[in-house]
């Protein structure tokens, strides 16, 4: 963001300010200051006053991490010292400017002066300088975050990647987005309605507010539950015929692959997104271990991030049912749950935070977009950030370093699910794909994507870390409506990953 000047009239003798009301453009250029300029004798107690205005350069990339400032309204004022915005009219509405508003908009100063009686200035009396408010240095990965920006241009949907060692996020990218600058002083009706009433929801943050079932990405997440509570061992088989069925039912519960998987165990269950296994181990772990474990990793809370607008998701439990809807807890509810669907409800940057965390073995760091403040004038610095973290209790060391090679083979492996995506990349990546029904299939029918409207269509849903020895960078992708995570969402992390480790773009294919 930056700060260029607006020239505003202003008739001093009567304390009047010309200013543009609806309009995201100065007052006047340059030009009309200069001949102002040359015409003033012929405005006694008119004077050309400059003010700062912000400008976002980056439009569309960064505006819902940055968000925008907007002018001064009645419910702000109700929050504000109003004495210290007597120089300004703006005040930070979202994102980081919101959050940081404090630190940006600094102090407020004054003067006493002498004026004749045509209001002209003849000298300042006293003056208190104003104190400028604070640079603010964020963690974002411009480069990165034009990466992401581009990979979803044209689609709906989410990317958020992370550093997985200190929880700076180096790209935040929520699709549509919008441009910033017509809020700054006011956006037009017209411009605005349609905004609100597009389809594809520009003005929402789907970062922080989307809510999707997070489908067999939660599959990792699940698998570590199992083997903490000792419902699985590394080695044991599960058959997989294509269906699972509860004991006394019927009722079929279908695996993504007709035929079925054969013999399977843990990590060839990851590898192949095995639904049949995770309906197994669910019915195994039941829903109340099941929220146990997946609140252990932060889903169904907010993760904290430093910016405003945060939802907490939803992690089903026989609790939460009972007292929403007054009913009790199905076991094919508990099934659904182990396949992530059902009332299973995660955000993208729960996602994230929870793949940084299974990055760095349970390490789970709130993830913040500001690191640094520094004073424009002493430049005396201010960190930000201080890595507030705590440690998932369910820990084995053998147990995550199972999983985590489960997830290299999703990329790297012959079977793996995201094996295109992992083709002759230099480094290697641990990754797990999903993807997640917006509506439900009947028993006795199929998905077929032609038959289905576009909005209604599966979403397509990747989480990675990389390099995996070492991890520098986690990611989590959501394509909305963008069918199978294995070819909407994970082309875009290596094309991310490329980017980011060997400094290169690479084609998503």
């Amino acid at each position: 963001m930056s700060d260029f000047a607006e020239y505003g009239l202003s008739c001093s003798n009567t304390s009047l300010t010309i200013e543009p009301i609806s309009s995201s453009v100065p007052n006047l250029d340059e030009i009309e200051v200069a001949r102002f300029a040359i015409n003033k004798h012929l405005f006694p107690g008119v004077e050309v006053i400059a003010r700062p205005y912000r400008k976002y350069p980056m439009n569309a990339e960064t505006s819902h991490a940055i968000g925008y400032v907007g002018r001064i309204d009645v419910a702000d004022m109700s929050q504000i010292d109003s004495s210290n915005y007597i120089g300004t009219t703006h005040i930070g509405k979202f994102g980081v400017e919101k959050a940081y508003e404090d630190l940006l908009h600094g102090k407020v100063g004054h003067q006493q002066v002498e004026v004749n009686a045509q209001g002209r200035i003849l000298r300042i009396l006293e003056r208190t300088p104003p104190q400028p408010g604070k640079n603010i240095y964020l963690t974002l990965d411009l480069s990165l975050q034009k990466v992401a920006a581009d990979a979803l241009q044209g689609k709906r949907g989410a990317i958020v990647a992370i550093d997985p060692n200190n929880g700076d996020i180096l790209a935040l990218v929520s699709s549509p987005s919008y441009d910033p600058n017509p809020f700054v002083n006011g956006i037009d009706a017209k411009s605005y309605r349609e905004l609100l009433q597009s389809r594809d929801t520009p003005l929402i943050n789907r970062v922080l507010q989307g809510k999707y079932p997070p489908g067999s990405s939660i599959k990792p997440f699940l698998a570590i539950a199992a083997l903490a509570f000792g419902v699985r061992q590394l080695n044991q088989d599960t058959w997989c015929p294509g269906w699972f069925s509860l004991k006394g039912s019927e009722h079929r519960y279908r695996d993504w692959k007709k035929g079925g998987h054969g013999h399977m165990d843990l990590r060839n269950a990851i590898v192949q997104s095995c639904d049949v296994y995770f309906y197994s181990v669910a019915n195994d772990l039941g829903i109340t271990r099941i929220h146990q474990a997946l609140t252990d990793f932060g889903f169904g809370s907010k993760t904290g991030i430093d910016i405003s607008g945060e939802v907490s998701g939803l992690v089903p439990s026989v609790e939460w049912k009972r007292e929403i809807y007054n009913q009790p807890w199905f076991p094919g509810e508990t099934l659904i749950a182990g396949i992530g669907q059902g009332s299973t409800l995660v955000t993208p940057i729960q996602l994230a935070t929870a793949t940084a965390a299974l990055a760095n073995h349970g390490r789970l760091i709130a993830p913040h977009l500001a690191y640094e403040a520094k004073d424009p004038i002493t430049h005396d610095v201010q960190t930000l950030k201080n890595h507030p973290y705590r440690q998932v209790s369910i820990y084995d060391l053998s147990d995550w370093n199972e999983v985590i090679n489960a997830m290299i083979d999703v990329v790297h492996g012959e079977r793996g699910t995201a094996r295109q995506s992992g083709l002759n990349a230099p480094y290697k990546f641990a990754g797990k794909t999903g993807t997640a029904q917006v509506i439900g299939i009947a028993q006795d029918e199929q998905y077929k994507k032609e038959d289905v409207p576009e909005e209604l269509q599966d979403h397509a849903l990747f989480i990675a870390f990389a390099p995996s020895d070492a991890p520098k960078i986690a990611i989590a992708i959501i394509v909305e409506n963008g069918g199978s995570g294995s070819r909407s969402a994970a082309p875009i992390a290596r094309q991310l990953f490329d980017h980011y480790l060997l400094n290169q773009h690479a084609d998503a294919g």
